[in-house]
């Protein structure tokens, strides 16, 4: 009986049949309409709620680059109401998180971002960039913790999230080398797939176009190459999308890492955007010594040598840095200038040996003609390609 009863209400949950559940779906309409009238609307029209900035400007919690310029030496500087943005704050019990008056309004926020990107950011005059990455991170929290408050949704949002996954790829990219005090990949990371994730679900609830979602549909791959779920949803896609260049091209990158085939792999990495080769950086240093491992075992002979400049070339990296790579990895290169593989000798190189940064160089290149603030705004679509 009991199992009937199951195969019944699963029918009807699945199918729609029987007028219980239409009952049902009218109730979770009214429901569903009730708890919208019940969420917290934002008024808050200031980056900064004027009751968070009196306290905070009272009990000297002001970050350097909120304060009004000429008091940063007093004892009790004071605030700029146009640069001081609302800091985030873990929720606490008896602490009003949804006062109106403290929620900025979605239009506020895309405000608020775009200025953390322009006068932060991008700015030549704020140094070092590890400090504007740890005060950018905390604010678009804040920003983030309005959002759920409100349940935000709609252009705003996607802007938002957008410009929000943007910096957090630029900053995986650009401070992979920094120490752990200063950076710390692992958060940074849990928040950038945590914003994608949520951008992504924008994508497919809303039927507005969506110009950018190419782009963040290769970036999402590119960003986790190999994982099975990213993988499962661009197959979901619809055609027209799936097939886009930038999508396609994200594809067959990740089944050359799949199929440990790096060769493709990089050569496939010459055709990509500065910030799609952001998003792939962490995979390459794995792929070149996938690289120099294959080619241990394939050129493994006494009499056998490899120019350095066709391995550079392989690898995609200056021959200077190219021979430092196989240094790193057991791998000989005489004075020749010729490669000595032996597939006894490879070995993996030592935990902090290899410095990521130093083989950047190629893509920093590519980066010198444009602006933070363009790529992070998306208002660029150069290619910054491997040579």
């Amino acid at each position: 009986m009991y199992k009937e009863q199951r195969r019944w209400r699963n029918q009807g949950r699945w199918r729609g049949r029987g007028k219980s559940h239409a009952r049902e779906m009218k109730e979770d309409v009214r429901s569903g309409q009730r708890d919208e009238d019940a969420v917290p609307r934002g008024v808050c029209q200031t980056m900064c709620p004027a009751g968070e900035l009196r306290n905070r400007e009272s009990q000297n919690r002001l970050h350097r680059f909120e304060m009004l310029a000429g008091t940063e030496k007093d004892r009790r500087p004071r605030a700029d109401p146009l640069r001081a943005v609302k800091e985030y704050s873990r929720p606490a019990a008896g602490k009003d998180s949804a006062n109106s008056a403290d929620l900025r309004h979605p239009a506020v926020l895309l405000k608020t971002v775009c200025y953390l990107i322009d006068e932060v950011t991008a700015s030549p005059h704020l140094h070092p960039w590890t400090e504007v990455y740890s005060f950018v991170f905390d604010r678009l929290r804040s920003v983030k913790q309005d959002m759920i408050i409100q349940r935000a949704h709609g252009a705003d949002c996607v802007a938002i999230l957008e410009r929000t996954v943007r910096f957090l790829v630029y900053a995986s990219y650009r401070l992979c080398s920094e120490p752990l005090r200063l950076f710390d990949p692992r958060i940074n990371d849990t928040h950038l797939q945590e914003n994608l994730s949520w951008l992504l679900d924008c994508y497919a609830r809303a039927t507005g176009p969506h110009p950018n979602q190419e782009e963040f549909q290769a970036l999402g791959l590119l960003y986790n190459l190999g994982s099975p779920r990213a993988i499962q949803h661009i197959m979901e896609l619809p055609a027209p999308l799936r097939h886009a260049p930038a999508v396609t091209l994200a594809v067959s990158i990740n089944r050359s890492f799949l199929e440990r085939n790096p060769v493709r792999l990089l050569r496939c990495a010459r055709r990509l955007s500065f910030l799609q080769a952001c998003a792939l950086h962490r995979h390459v240093t794995s792929s070149r010594k996938d690289l120099l491992l294959v080619y241990s075992h394939g050129y493994n002979s006494r009499n056998c040598r490899f120019p350095l400049e066709a391995l550079s070339e392989l690898l995609a990296l200056e021959k200077s840095l190219t021979s430092t790579l196989c240094q790193a990895c057991g791998v000989e290169v005489n004075t020749d200038g010729q490669v000595v593989f032996s597939k006894t000798s490879f070995a993996e190189p030592e935990q902090g040996k290899l410095c990521c940064s130093l083989y950047h160089n190629i893509v920093t290149e590519k980066h010198k003609d444009l602006t933070i603030g363009s790529i992070l705004h998306g208002c660029v679509r150069q290619k910054a390609q491997f040579k």
